[in-house]
């Protein structure tokens, strides 16, 4: 693929025809989402919906009036789509249309094909994306997302910022690439890395096939420390692990990550724009937790690559890796600011 041109002249005409409509209507809406009661930690208000999208059949919630503009919602490993079950009731609420996919080997999400490769490498999830847009006549989407959410909507807004209205990601600007991920570690950093290196063993997968719940279990506690979540909430997303195709997407992505296998030919032109490290152009907010117990960058490392209108927060009151759960009122307030900026 060759590197989408990015028309800033054409941005910025659009932008201003949209400005004063954008400032009112979204303004309102901030205002009565804030207001709003949260709901209880309980389902999406309609069952799961189904299309094919690409190598997959995608399997999302989907919630708000059909013809409003979008949100799509991006979750994280080992997390899922209920990530998002009262930010998306929020902003719903607040008159937009939002998706949330199971990601590749995630709950009810499947290859369409037995033959298809089990690839988990960067850029394969934002092109799942891209094709779930398409399959559903989406143009143009806000985009957020924390961990494997968060790098996927980095990548769709560096390689497609035609398709992406605005921005908001945890932890910041996560796109890397295999020759970066060979540069060693300080020793504290490389350890909170330990399961990216257990995973590269035979042993590490058998691990993570035969206890893949209670390592979730663990993950969610050492990532959220200060999150007392219980049992129920914890069981109803880890249901989403037990997709025949989690272990070897998981395995996948951080062996990609360290070099050990090669992605595909068909994305190698987009792993070669994203090695670059392209600077973003869309309107983004970055948030993080102040309690994040998973490995993160600095905000003031990668502030940079956003080169359009941005905004960082710091999230406050214990809250960790799952932000969206954690504190949803905050990640919808930043969703319906971002689409304003």
């Amino acid at each position: 693929m060759t590197r989408p041109i990015i028309d800033l002249d054409r941005r910025r005409l659009l932008g201003a025809a949209a400005v004063g409509v954008a400032l009112s209507q979204v303004g309102l809406a901030i205002r009565a989402a804030a207001a709003a009661p949260l709901p209880g930690a309980g389902e999406f208000p309609t069952p799961l919906r189904h299309v094919k999208a690409g190598v997959l059949e995608v399997a999302y919630a989907e919630a708000g009036p059909p013809d409003a503009p979008v949100v799509i919602l991006l979750h994280g490993w080992p997390y899922d789509i209920h990530s998002y079950v009262e930010v998306s009731a929020q902003l719903a609420q607040a008159g937009w249309r939002v998706i949330v996919p199971y990601l590749r080997g995630y709950g009810a999400t499947r290859f369409l094909s037995d033959e298809t490769v089990r690839n988990a490498q960067q850029s394969v999830f934002a092109f799942d994306v891209i094709a779930l847009m398409d399959a559903l006549s989406i143009r143009q989407a806000v985009l957020g997302g924390f961990d494997w959410g968060a790098r996927t909507a980095d990548i769709v807004a560096a390689l497609w910022p035609e398709r992406c209205k605005a921005l908001v990601s945890v932890s910041g600007y996560l796109i890397g690439s295999q020759e970066a991920n060979k540069a060693p570690l300080p020793p504290q950093a490389e350890l909170a890395w330990w399961y990216q290196f257990y995973f590269a063993t035979s042993r590490g997968r058998a691990g993570y096939d035969q206890h893949r719940t209670e390592f979730a279990r663990l993950i969610w506690k050492t990532a959220s420390p200060q999150w007392d979540f219980d049992d129920a909430t914890f069981e109803r997303s880890a249901q989403a692990l037990d997709n025949p195709d989690h272990v070897n997407i998981t395995i996948n992505n951080y062996r990609w990550r360290l070099g050990l296998v090669k992605g595909e030919r068909r994305y190698a032109e987009a792993e070669r724009v994203l090695a670059t490290a392209p600077v973003i152009h869309t309107p983004t907010i970055t948030l993080e937790g102040d309690a994040n117990g998973a490995p993160h960058p600095e905000p003031a490392a990668y502030a940079k690559q956003f080169a359009g209108p941005y905004q960082h927060r710091l999230i406050q009151g214990g809250v960790g890796h799952n932000l969206p759960q954690e504190a949803p009122r905050d990640f919808a307030r930043a969703i319906l600011d971002a689409a304003a900026l």
